[in-house]
């Protein structure tokens, strides 16, 4: 399953904390809840780093989940925008250069503008729900 997540190399050690801010702010947003639900987060797993989709996690952790196309979509239009930025660089780019989706179709919240908002994560990496 790891094969299929989209594997990144960092520009530095400390731009791991830079590029899991980043992900809080990009997901699916209620405009009259002021609530952004996040789409990706920065998984570090045996010294690899991977952009991978909330769904693929609760997979790896043997969950049932939906992973859909649009979500894979979504993924990758992540993955590929954190890229332009220059946060890190794709090490399996062509993993991700389809599918993808209109920027429309995600919300990309502006750091001034972070205190405006909810921002909520179906998936919290390292804690386990009890």
């Amino acid at each position: 399953m790891i094969e299929t997540f989209v594997q990144i190399n960092l520009n530095e050690d400390q731009d791991f904390l830079k590029i899991k801010e980043t992900l809080t702010r990009i997901g699916i947003a209620s405009r009259k809840e002021k609530k952004l639900w996040q789409s990706c987060h920065v998984l570090h797993k045996r010294g690899n780093y991977y952009i991978v989709h909330f769904k693929e996690l609760f997979a790896l952790d043997g969950k049932k989940t939906d992973f859909t196309d649009d979500d894979l979509a979504r993924r990758n239009t992540i993955a590929n925008l954190l890229s332009e930025w220059n946060l890190y660089s794709i090490v399996n780019p062509q993993l991700c250069e389809t599918p993808r989706v209109p920027l429309s179709y995600i919300k990309i919240l502006p750091f001034k503008e972070k205190d405006q908002w909810q921002l909520c994560s179906k998936y919290t990496i390292g804690r386990k729900k009890i």
